[in-house]
C-alpha cells in the first residue's frame, strides 16, 4: 500500500464571512499525481498554502507524514545554493538575478526546488513565464519523480502528461476525477449530459402531472355546471334534489383532492436545472473599420536587433487578413520585440493604413479614472449592452462585478476586463503577447470562444501549446533569425 504523505480532515478555510474551503477529508499518497483546476480566486494557492503550511485552517487538522518542497509563482528567486548541472539544462544565464528575464527566474527556481529531494511537492503554476522548451524540461523532471506530486496550472498540456488525478475545486468543495486532465473534460460533458437529460425528464414529469392536475380541476367544474344545470321544474329532481347534491359535492370534493395531490406531487418532484448553455459570440466590425488589403501586414528584409543580439536577419513574411497568427519561439528570441517593431510600423514593414490596433502586453493595467466595470467597457464600444454584458460575464464579471471600480480590481480581474476591452473595442488588428498568462482554465476557454468569434486579424505569442493548436489558423516560429511558417 502506497505510503500516506498528507491528509486533511475536517478542514474549513474562511474569509470575512466567505467560506473558501470546506474539506470533510482528502489525502496525498506517494505516487500521486495531482492536478489542481478551478476559477481564480477559488482556492487554489491556498489550498496548496494550507497543504506547504503556511496557511493554517480555521478549522480541521493538516497531517504532514513528509517535508514537502513549494514552488510559489509569486516569489523571486533567493541566493541559495543549487545544482549546476540543472542551471545548464535550463539554460539559465550566469548573472545577477536581478537581471534575468521572468522566464529565466522561473527556470532558476525550478532549479532551485529540484536541487533539493522532496518526499512531495508542492508548485504553483510553474509554466507562467516558460517556453516550450522550458515545459518540456519541466515535464521530463516530474515525470520520472518519485515523491508526491500536486500542482496547480492552467496549462492543459502539463496536466495531461503529468496528472492522474484532477481535483476540482468549485465553491468550496473539492471533487476528485481519475485521470488527466482530457479524462476530466470528458468526464464534465458526461456529467453535462447527464445533467440535460435530467432536466428533460424533470420537465416532461412536471408538465405531465400539470396536465393531469389541470384535467382534474376541468372535470371538477364540470361536475359543478352540470348540478346547477337541474331543472327546478322537474318534480323527480325535486324529490332527489338533496341526495344528488350531496353525491355530486362528494364527487367534486374527490376530483378536487385528487388534482392536489397531483400538484403535491410536482412539488416533491425534485428540480433539476438545464446545464449552462454554452454560446460563441461573434464580434463583427463596422463598415469603416474593415480592411481589404489581402496581407494588411507585410515585411520584406526585416533585421532586428536587441543591443548588440541579432534577432532578426532579413527575414520576410506576409500576414493574412482575417486570420488568427501565432508566433512561436524560445524565450530571448524576439517574438515581443518583433510585436512592438509592428505596433510602431517600423522600417522594412508596410501596414495597411486603415489598421487600428487593439494590444495585450506583459504587464499591470492601471486604469485612469473611477468607473464601473460595465461603464468601463461601455464608453468603449458600439456593441449594445446585452452583447457586452455576455462577453463580461464569460469572462467571470457577473452581478456585482459589472459595479466594481475598474481601479479597484486585482490583476487578474484587470487582465480580463482589458481582454473584454479589445475584443468589443473600435479595432480590426489585435495583438495579443501572452494572453493566457494569469488566466484560470475557465477564462482561457472563454478567450479561445471570442477568438472563434472575432472577425478581424489577431497576432499572437503564446507558449501554451494547447491554446495555440485551438485558435491559430496560420503558426509561425522564429529560428535561426529567421520568421518561418511551421508546418
Amino acid at each position: 500500500m502506497e505510503q500516506l504523505c498528507l491528509e486533511l480532515i475536517d478542514i474549513e478555510v474562511s474569509f470575512l464571512d466567505r467560506v473558501v474551503l470546506d474539506i470533510p477529508r482528502l489525502s496525498v499518497h506517494q505516487f500521486d499525481r495531482i492536478g489542481i483546476v478551478g476559477k481564480n480566486g477559488e482556492g487554489k494557492t491556498t489550498l496548496l498554502k494550507l497543504m506547504e503550511g503556511t496557511l493554517s485552517p480555521n478549522k480541521g487538522n493538516v497531517n504532514r507524514q513528509v517535508d514537502f518542497g513549494y514552488f510559489d509563482q509569486t516569489l523571486k528567486p533567493t541566493e541559495k545554493e543549487v545544482d549546476y548541472e540543472l542551471l545548464g539544462k535550463l539554460s539559465v544565464p550566469k548573472t545577477e538575478i536581478q537581471n534575468l528575464s521572468g522566464g529565466e527566474q522561473t527556470r532558476l527556481r525550478l532549479a532551485q526546488l529540484f536541487s533539493t529531494y522532496y518526499q512531495g511537492m508542492l508548485i504553483d503554476e510553474p509554466t507562467t513565464h516558460l517556453d516550450a522548451s522550458g515545459t518540456d524540461f519541466l515535464i521530463e523532471e516530474l515525470k520520472y519523480y518519485y515523491g508526491a506530486l500536486v500542482i496547480v496550472s492552467h496549462d492543459r498540456h502539463l496536466l495531461d502528461q503529468l496528472a492522474t488525478k484532477i481535483w476540482e475545486i468549485k465553491n468550496g468543495i473539492i471533487t476528485e476525477y481519475a485521470g488527466n486532465y482530457s479524462d476530466y473534460i470528458d468526464q464534465k460533458n458526461l456529467e453535462r449530459k447527464q445533467q440535460q437529460q435530467q432536466h428533460e425528464k424533470y420537465v416532461k414529469d412536471k408538465n405531465r402531472l400539470l396536465k393531469a392536475a389541470e384535467d382534474k380541476m376541468k372535470k371538477a367544474n364540470k361536475v359543478t355546471q352540470t348540478s346547477k344545470k337541474v331543472s327546478k321544474k322537474d318534480a323527480k329532481a325535486k324529490t332527489n334534489k338533496m341526495h344528488m347534491t350531496k353525491s355530486k359535492d362528494t364527487s367534486q370534493k374527490s376530483i378536487q383532492r385528487a388534482a392536489k395531490a397531483l400538484e403535491h406531487r410536482v412539488e416533491k418532484l425534485k428540480a433539476v436545472e438545464a446545464p449552462e448553455e454554452e454560446k460563441t459570440l461573434h464580434f463583427h466590425q463596422p463598415p469603416e473599420l474593415r480592411l481589404h488589403n489581402k496581407f494588411p501586414i507585410m515585411a520584406d528584409r526585416l533585421t532586428l536587433k536587441a543591443g548588440d543580439k541579432t534577432l532578426l536577419k532579413e527575414t520576410s513574411f506576409q500576414f493574412p487578413l482575417g486570420s488568427t497568427i501565432a508566433i512561436l519561439g524560445d524565450n530571448g528570441a524576439g517574438k515581443t520585440t518583433l510585436l512592438k517593431h509592428i505596433l510602431s510600423q517600423g522600417e522594412r514593414l508596410d501596414v495597411s493604413p486603415k489598421v487600428v490596433f487593439g494590444t495585450y502586453q506583459q504587464m499591470s493595467y492601471q486604469f485612469e479614472k473611477s468607473e464601473t466595470v460595465l461603464s468601463f467597457i461601455k464608453s468603449k464600444t458600439d456593441f449594445q449592452e446585452s452583447k457586452v454584458r455576455a462577453a463580461l460575464s464569460s469572462m467571470n464579471f457577473k452581478g456585482n462585478d459589472l459595479k466594481k471600480d475598474v481601479k479597484q480590481l486585482s490583476g487578474g480581474e484587470a487582465i480580463r476586463l482589458t481582454l473584454c476591452q479589445l475584443f468589443l473595442g473600435r479595432y480590426n488588428i489585435l495583438v495579443l503577447d501572452e494572453p493566457t498568462n494569469f488566466l484560470d482554465l475557465d477564462c482561457i476557454i472563454a478567450l479561445e470562444k471570442f477568438l472563434k468569434g472575432y472577425k478581424g486579424t489577431v497576432l499572437l505569442v503564446s507558449h501554451d501549446r494547447a491554446f495555440v493548436q485551438r485558435v491559430a489558423d496560420t503558426v509561425y516560429e522564429i529560428k535561426d533569425k529567421q520568421l518561418k511558417l511551421k508546418k
